[in-house]
């Protein structure tokens, strides 16, 4: 039976997922890898465990008799995490670790920028807002901070387009990731002379860019050997996750909403036309030529409430750590919203939308005598939602949208789902499927073998199991919160770069 197979290198973890032809999922597999946080802002991989990584979960499906006996892999399709620097010399070796989009070191250069003339040019030339997330400011950083690592550089790539060429020996990148970079202009589908003059390279330090349908990729061949797959196997260069993920959830008309919550998250419509924000707030990236996925990404999705069940989960009577966070979400469905007045600013990493502060920082807010773990775990989770819910608050400034739908192990939740649709008093839609990259992967995939004759037809084939209706007095609630989050968002915004400037050491 012809199969193929969607490959998403995400922040923490590569998810392999194998289809049939009928877009029915028939095997997976899984790989984590850490991320160092050596400095205050710091946030790297080791591409090298990455790569090893992809290779092991590749391996072992497709050297698994149980399934190449019944299997023929026909397509590969590749994902990833945007936003990724790493420095390669001119034999495709690593100069140091990837940056991934967390780090926030090019904080400097990122303001500086922002409040140029140059910053708005390019904002509105590359779609992707000035923060320190952007690929483009990353690298200035390197020249400015590392001029030793910048002049040995030969290409400055994605983790995407590392596995890439060490799969194929080829330097390409996908029009979607490249849009995420802040260095291509996405109305002329070239890499934009301002933003690479601002960061000191040429073109040629970057990979080609082709449309996310581009197969002209090889195996290389004793790599093809390795893994008992044939050298004709089809392999899609395909897109970022994010934009995987809205097609995997079936968003692709007017009047939608995804928001995907895994360790970070994000809330994107797709549209034929961009969002012109002035306050260059929201990003514009390309899925193909007909679409455009916009919206607002946040440093603190499900990675938030990950900190705060390891830090003050029970793990007595050898609970593991998937049990404990399910006792602590328990736990917390027995409070009312609100958490009895307790407030949680969730931006343990910065923040990226809406406010664009890299020096944000976490906050408890209104604790008092009465308060318990149950009302520190609600507010936890309320103030990861409310960061979400500031976001399509922005994004419905420019679309409205009457259907939600969720994506993501944490937006999945039951819980979770219904809050998020409370706060927006929006019917929200959710399924079992957690995996939206890898779905809207092969749907992608399904286009380009014709099953489907564009990405909008094969949108339609998504289905939802789970519905959930707003209630009126809980977003009333909600509302009143709500204004208080907000304000407390702009209003420390002094203070998060005083305490950011006295925070020099990692114990």
């Amino acid at each position: 039976m012809d199969c193929i197979i969607t490959l998403n290198i995400g922040t923490s973890a590569v998810k392999l997922i194998a289809y049939d032809l009928n877009g029915n999922e028939i095997a997976n597999r899984k790989g984590t890898y850490p991320t160092f946080h050596e400095k205050p802002n710091f946030s790297e991989q080791d591409p090298e465990q990455v790569f090893i990584t992809v290779l092991f979960v590749l391996k072992g499906l497709l050297n698994d008799p149980i399934f190449t006996k019944k299997h023929t892999v026909i397509s590969i399709v590749l994902s990833s995490a945007m936003h990724t620097v790493l420095c390669v010399d001119n034999q495709g070796i690593p100069i140091g670790n990837a940056m991934i989009w967390a780090d926030n070191r090019a904080n400097a250069e990122a303001k500086e920028l922002d409040l140029s003339n140059l910053g708005s040019e390019l904002y509105f030339a590359t779609g992707t807002p000035i923060h320190p997330m952007s690929p483009l400011v990353k690298i200035a950083w390197i020249k400015n901070k590392e001029p030793e690592r910048f002049k040995k550089t030969f290409k400055f790539i994605s983790l995407k387009e590392y596995i890439i060429f060490q799969l194929t020996g080829q330097y390409v990148i996908d029009y979607s990731l490249a849009s995420a970079t802040g260095l291509f202009n996405i109305h002329s589908l070239t890499w934009e002379t301002n933003a690479l003059d601002y960061a000191g390279i040429n073109s040629s330090n970057l990979s080609d860019a082709k449309p996310i349908y581009f197969s002209d990729l090889k195996l290389l061949p004793e790599l093809a050997k390795s893994l008992k797959i044939s050298i004709k196997t089809r392999i899609l260069i395909g897109s970022s996750d994010g934009c995987f993920s809205t097609i995997g959830s079936g968003v692709v008309r007017k009047g939608q909403a995804i928001i995907s919550i895994t360790s970070s998250s994000a809330v994107r419509v797709a549209s034929k036309e961009i969002i012109k924000d002035e306050n260059k707030s929201i990003f514009n990236y390309i899925l193909d030529k007909d679409h455009y996925v916009s919206g607002g990404p946040s440093n603190n999705g499900a990675v938030a409430f990950d900190w705060f069940g390891r830090q003050f989960g029970d793990f007595k009577n050898g609970l593991d750590f998937e049990h404990a966070i399910s006792d602590l979400l328990k736990e917390a469905s027995y409070v009312q919203p609100g958490a009895n007045g307790l407030l949680f600013l969730p931006y343990l990493l910065g923040e990226r939308a809406p406010i664009w502060n890299s020096n944000a920082r976490g906050v408890y807010f209104g604790i008092n005598i009465n308060h318990r773990q149950k009302h520190f775990v609600r507010a936890t989770v309320e103030g990861i939602l409310f960061e979400i819910y500031s976001i399509g608050r922005n994004l419905q400034k420019h679309r409205n949208f009457e259907t939600l739908c969720v994506n993501g192990f944490f937006a999945t939740i039951p819980f979770c789902a219904q809050i998020l649709a409370d706060m927006f008093n929006i019917k929200v839609y959710s399924n079992h499927n957690v995996n939206s990259s890898n779905s809207g992967a092969a749907l992608l995939a399904l286009t380009d073998l014709g099953i489907y004759k564009n990405l909008d037809e094969a949108a339609t084939s998504v289905s939802y199991s789970e519905i959930y209706e707003p209630n009126i007095h809980n977003n009333i609630r909600y509302e009143q919160f709500y204004e208080i989050f907000e304000k407390l968002s702009q209003k420390l915004g002094a203070e998060f770069e005083q305490i950011a400037s006295l925070q020099d050491v990692v114990e």
